[in-house]
């Protein structure tokens, strides 16, 4: 007997065919006629399958009454047409498994709802829920998307390391990391002494993998990145985690136009795939989070965003009839209040900032010839503001040590950095799309930690 999934099973060209079905409960209820209804789900679709297990199957009393939600099963039976409402097809048992019981007194999952906040003390059983495991879904659509994009377009797939000597940002919130016994140095009261430590020096978890990426840029052209970093930024915003995932590219030969175009390409794809590829997950999102989410991904989808420079935003923000929490003032870094003004009312639809004041940017930005400003460029979005952040590089080897001295670095620590503009530069641009920040605003979801599996955040690393 073919075993197939509940999402296939519940296709109307199903109905004939003999299957087995794999899954969980989600609800049992018995009919006074002899039979009872279960309802079967197994994670591949948003909608369960009902089982119809009749009084006659030899563990009817003695198992199948007993089901409750929780419970996995082996189904095997018949699939066919269901009069039930919001239902094509149906099972018919004829045989049923137990595979594990799930006692109802001590399961938290029942029908109580439950608050996010809460679900999130239960990470190992909140992808049985419905919200988590559309999130999952739509998660899993979102990545698919991205690596589409880049392969498409004959970007090669590079993995850059998680640990660092080497501070991308210059914040300097860096995870470390250490062989060396802490507790025992915290006894002895002695200083650290990185030649006994695993790697002789100082080593970090990774905010970014731009640099290295960049060394396979200035080699093979077209690269993208796309894997975990970590800040150790002390925040408990619904905007911030301590590990989130991060889809750098990087591209040899590109300024900042081409750069903001690809940039505006990969949003848009993954905005059309999430609503082809996951339309029922997302009706979801629509009647019980959010009900703008459709419409502003479909907008956004069929949008062309506004090119727009740090100065005029500022002078359409210090015009803008309003009062802002935080006044525009240029040389100062937008707030996220700014950011929404100009894409919900002032322009009305998705806008790419660009050249920014240099003293709000990191080292690697290029410097126009201005002097005061960057070839940066931040992609903003109705409802959130910041999606994206890049730029094009500083490919000019003087120009880039003047810039690293500036911000306070020491050259002689990006030697190998510094070695690409030494050999062969040449001007290359990318930039950086957190894959957390744009689940949370593709499902609408509140909650930055409720859109990735296990959130990492300050006091929180248990599962």
């Amino acid at each position: 007997m073919e075993r197939i999934s509940v999402a296939e099973a519940r296709r109307a060209e199903a109905v004939g065919r003999q299957a087995e079905l794999n899954g969980w409960v989600r609800t049992r209820r018995d009919s006074k006629s002899g039979f009872s209804f279960v309802e079967l789900n197994d994670g591949t679709t948003l909608a369960n399958l009902q089982i119809i297990c009749d009084a006659e199957l030899a563990n009817y009393d003695s198992e199948i009454r007993r089901l409750s939600p929780g419970c996995s099963i082996r189904v095997r039976g018949t699939i066919k047409e269901s009069g039930g409402k919001g239902q094509s097809t149906e099972v018919q048992a004829e045989d049923v498994h137990v595979y594990g019981w799930a006692d109802p007194e001590q399961y938290p999952l029942q029908k109580k709802r439950h608050s996010f906040e809460k679900l999130r003390e239960w990470a190992h059983l909140r992808p049985r829920s419905n919200t988590f495991g559309a999130i999952a879904r739509v998660r899993n659509s979102i990545c698919r998307s991205i690596h589409d994009y880049f392969l498409e377009q004959d970007f090669l797939y590079v993995h850059t390391p998680i640990i660092t000597a080497s501070d991308c940002e210059g914040a300097g919130e860096m995870f470390k990391v250490t062989t060396l016994d802490l507790e025992m140095l915290a006894k002895k009261s002695t200083e650290l002494d990185y030649k006994f430590d695993f790697f002789d020096r100082p080593a970090y978890l990774t905010v970014s993998g731009q640099l290295e990426a960049e060394i396979f840029a200035t080699a093979l052209g077209k690269v993208y990145t796309f894997g975990p970093t970590f800040r150790a930024e002390n925040s408990n915003t619904s905007r911030h985690l301590a590990e989130f995932w991060m889809v750098e590219p990087e591209v040899a030969f590109a300024e900042l136009p081409e750069d903001m175009d690809l940039a505006e390409g990969l949003i848009k794809r993954i905005f059309a795939d999430v609503l082809n590829r996951c339309g029922e997950d997302m009706q979801f999102f629509n009647d019980r989070i959010d009900d703008t989410v459709l419409a502003t991904l479909t907008s956004i989808a069929e949008s062309d965003f506004e090119r727009l420079s740090y100065t005029e935003a500022i002078a359409l923000l210090e015009k803008a009839d309003r009062k802002f929490e935080y006044p525009p003032q240029w040389g100062v870094d937008l707030q996220a209040e700014h950011e929404r003004y100009l894409t919900e009312e002032a322009i009305g639809r998705p806008v790419i900032l660009f050249d920014y004041p240099s003293t709000i940017k990191p080292f690697y930005m290029y410097v126009n010839d201005d002097e005061k400003t960057v070839r940066a460029m931040d992609v903003l979005v109705p409802k959130v503001g910041e999606i994206i952040g890049g730029s094009q590089r500083e490919h000019r080897l003087d120009v880039l040590e003047r810039r690293m001295r500036e911000q306070n670095l020491d050259p002689d620590d990006y030697w190998w950095y510094l070695d690409l503009r030494r050999y062969g530069t040449v001007p290359h641009a990318g930039f950086g799309l957190g894959l957390e920040r744009i689940v949370q605003f593709t499902t609408g979801m509140g909650n930055i930690r409720d859109v990735i599996p296990f959130p990492r955040t300050p006091g929180n690393a248990e599962f």
